[in-house]
């Protein structure tokens, strides 16, 4: 018998805010974290806006030598996982075995704003001048590997890469360690600090990028005006616990964590398939892991990148999955508030979703302002709504066809 799986602890660092609390407030308020970048030299660059994280300071979580010796993304997943340990009041090697202690992070992208500048040193200076941590500091599962040595986990250490379904993957690949018995807490999530010039180069001459003026109203999923994603960076973390683990030390339970699909779309390396047909499988396979029925789901954290066919074809899945009761249940997009952390958008989505179900309310979709009459769904517009939400999903859906969904529920012993 699989063995049930609970949330004790919950971890952030978003364009809202350092911390899940103060970034979960400002989503409940329909703040926008999209602003003007800083971070990136606009001459070089056609689209200058993003979300980007503002005022982390790494050395509160991080001694300052080794800093300097890791990532942006790494800095994000210790700074997170720490903060969910401490949420979870959980001291590996004290209140479980390090042996019984996993990580699963994943990034889609991992350090590509070091790797920029280690290689425009080397172009300038020679090799000299690459620093010998370049490797450790790009490599996407470094995120895992430092939060192990940092907090002391001895279990399974491992780094989903699946564009942007990477973090609701290892999520999902974390629930299923703990499922069969090979662990017993698991530190999962996704992070990404991909904010660089060559990112947004590359994203922009795919015409994937919004060009609206206005950085608030750029990102709008849903909307019939929307016209591409905001790049984001940040990172999203649960603790997760194994039922009977966490009720021996007394320990809060946010939600159990249900259900798990994943699928792939033999598609395109770019689009989504047609009507969502694999993002319809990820769920339809996460509800029958979960023994959930459709008619039990009462909100969907989607993907809702605010991109033409994403929206389209997300709204067509959940249309062919959910049949009648898609109209009944609501549906919203946090990457309106937040951009699109690519390989952390499942993390922090997690988390939001997790928080959703504590607090009994559907964060908004905000920049919804003109229905588009092929998307007809309830995607709680412009504010937040209360309700009790008893079932939840969390969609992630990748370039190169990777489709996640996750089924969070609220947790009754």
């Amino acid at each position: 018998m699989k063995r049930r799986v609970v949330i004790t602890g919950v971890g952030a660092v978003t364009p809202l805010g350092n911390d899940s609390e103060t970034s979960w407030k400002k989503i409940l308020e329909g703040v926008s974290g999209i602003d003007e970048i800083t971070s990136v030299d606009k001459e070089a660059i056609d689209v200058t806006i993003a979300a980007e994280v503002k005022d982390f300071q790494p050395e509160n979580y991080i001694p300052k030598k080794e800093v300097r010796r890791m990532g942006r993304f790494t800095q994000f997943a210790i700074a997170a996982s720490k903060m969910a340990l401490a949420d979870a009041d959980l001291v590996i090697g004290e209140n479980v075995q390090a042996e019984r202690a996993g990580v699963w992070i994943g990034s889609g992208i991992g350090g590509l704003g070091e790797y920029n500048e280690q290689h425009r040193r080397f172009m300038k200076r020679g090799g000299r001048s690459v620093s010998p941590f370049t490797i450790p500091m790009f490599i996407p599962d470094m995120a895992s590997g430092y939060v192990s040595i940092m907090t002391g986990a001895k279990g399974i250490n491992n780094c989903s890469v699946t564009a942007c379904a990477s973090g609701t993957n290892s999520i999902g690949d974390a629930f299923r360690t703990i499922q069969n018995g090979v662990t017993d807490v698991m530190i999962t999530g996704g992070t990404e600090a991909a904010i660089t010039d060559m990112t947004i180069t590359g994203f922009s001459n795919m015409r994937a990028l919004s060009r609206n003026e206005d950085p608030k109203k750029a990102s709008r999923p849903f909307d019939k005006n929307r016209d591409g994603f905001v790049l984001g960076e940040g990172c999203g973390v649960l603790i997760l616990e194994e039922l009977e683990h966490a009720k021996k030390r007394n320990a809060k339970i946010y939600a159990e964590l249900v259900g798990y699909g994943a699928t792939g779309d033999a598609f395109h390396i770019t689009a989504p398939a047609q009507d969502g047909e694999g993002a319809q499988r990820a769920m339809q396979a996460a509800l029958e892991d979960a023994g959930v029925s459709y008619e039990e789901v009462d909100y969907i954290n989607a993907h809702g990148t605010s991109t033409y066919y994403n929206d389209f074809y997300e709204t067509t899945a959940i249309k062919a999955i959910f049949k009648e009761h898609a109209y009944k249940l609501a549906v919203s997009s946090t990457k309106s508030m937040t951009g699109h952390l690519l390989g952390g958008a499942g993390g922090i989505e997690a988390v939001f979703s997790v928080l959703a179900i504590r607090d009994g309310i559907m964060p908004p979709t905000i920049n919804y302002e003109t229905p588009d009459e092929n998307l007809d769904l309830d995607y709680v517009p412009n504010e937040a709504r209360k309700r009790d939400l008893k079932v939840v999903l969390s969609n992630s859906l990748g370039f190169g066809g990777h489709n996640a969904t996750l089924v969070f529920k609220k947790y009754i012993d």
